[in-house]
């Protein structure tokens, strides 16, 4: 899932381990049926929680898109330039990723549990109406896609009542009404509705501007610890109640969540606790985080394949299987996502608009040409008449 425009040292390392997390919780899926009960072994039960990995990546969303402003007085720059912004960053990826899963969901298998993609699945998924509308799913990861892009609807929102009233503010506001909502939900048909736009990701969104705030203020205050006291309840919680019991209760179980989500981020971008942050900032994470956003993307085509051409047929579900899968179809998605931002996402990050982007194509088309009439005149590329 992509990210704000500003880097920060560690936080394109928890986006490449998020987004990996999800690639390992997609192959736990078709190796022990029966989700959301926990049907492996106890070892590799971390693994089912891969919904997890998006709450890191909508607070971080939320956190990375608030740096810029924090540093200037909570302004956006232009409504305009931020849409424009969002969209060339956000949309060349996804629909290109979109069409290659609808052609494997054609061609070769759909995905689990899902009929094949038709029109509407297009239209909807095109739009990123996917949690409004129903349709068959082309690709199980495409569903918060949708979130995060409403979300960026709201963050002027955010900003403004940042202004007017205060980071800490905000975040109390959309926590009221979000709370508001989930208490509701189940008296209130209308807003029991609401629901299935997972309501607790803008607290989560929240969370990271408000995080993004610390930034300013270069606090001692050891927030990783912070992070681990507000995380550990809310982890026993989930062990002992088991899996059941938290999918049902994502919702709160979310919510609880976002101030852990949130202290670590801001822990992280001060550079806080060291071990973890040069973990991070390891050339293989943070290379992994370059393209965690295509990762993302396109990675539940590609394991679902794997799994029902080359695994299912030799192996049960099972250990063997799951082995096999971390074997096969995680290495083939990260490669094949490594590929696919080289073409639909990295070029949308270094180069800002239509323009900059046509004028490098064109350049790197024309540079072999350059390349072959200077062998041909002995020169090398780029040099003048003169001897």
């Amino acid at each position: 899932m992509d990210g704000g425009e500003t880097r920060l040292g560690g936080l394109d390392g928890i986006r490449g381990l998020a987004a990996l997390f999800v690639v390992l919780h997609h192959c736990w899926l078709l190796s022990f049926p029966g989700f959301p009960a926990d049907t492996g072994p106890g070892w590799a039960g971390w693994l089912l929680y891969g919904h997890f990995a998006v709450v890191v990546f909508i607070a971080l969303s939320g956190f990375s898109l608030a740096v810029s402003p924090a540093r200037s007085g909570w302004r956006l720059g232009g409504l305009r330039r931020f849409a424009r912004r969002r969209a060339w960053r956000i949309l060349p990826p996804y629909w290109a990723a979109l069409l290659f899963s609808l052609a494997v969901a054609w061609l070769l298998v759909p995905q689990p549990g899902q009929p094949v993609p038709t029109a509407k699945t297009v239209v909807v998924y095109g739009l990123l109406l996917q949690d409004v509308f129903g349709s068959p799913s082309p690709n199980g990861a495409l569903w918060s896609i949708a979130v995060e892009a409403q979300l960026y609807f709201v963050f002027p929102l955010l900003l403004l009542l940042v202004r007017r009233l205060g980071a800490w503010a905000m975040a109390a506001v959309v926590a009221v009404v979000v709370v508001a909502v989930g208490v509701l939900a189940a008296y209130v048909p209308v807003t029991g509705m609401l629901m299935r736009l997972t309501p607790q990701f803008a607290v989560l969104f929240a969370v990271g501007v408000l995080a993004a705030a610390v930034l300013r203020t270069r606090t001692r205050f050891p927030l990783h610890w912070a992070a681990a006291v507000a995380a550990v309840p809310v982890l026993v919680l989930i062990v002992a109640q088991g899996s059941e019991w938290t999918v049902a209760r994502f919702f709160w179980v979310d919510l609880a969540l976002a101030p852990a989500a949130g202290l670590l981020l801001a822990a992280v971008a001060l550079g806080r606790p060291r071990p973890l942050v040069r973990l991070l900032d390891t050339r293989p994470v943070r290379a992994l985080g370059s393209f965690s956003y295509s990762l993302y993307l396109v990675h539940a085509p590609i394991v679902v394949a794997v799994n029902h051409f080359l695994v299912a047929p030799l192996l049960e579900p099972g250990v063997g299987r799951l082995a096999a899968l971390l074997a096969v179809a995680a290495p083939a998605s990260v490669l094949f996502a490594r590929v696919f931002a080289a073409a639909f996402e990295l070029p949308f990050q270094r180069h800002r608009g239509a323009a900059a982007l046509r004028d490098a194509v064109r350049a790197r088309l024309a540079r072999p040409g350059r390349t072959r009439a200077a062998a041909a005149t002995g020169r090398p590329p780029g040099a003048g008449s003169s001897p």
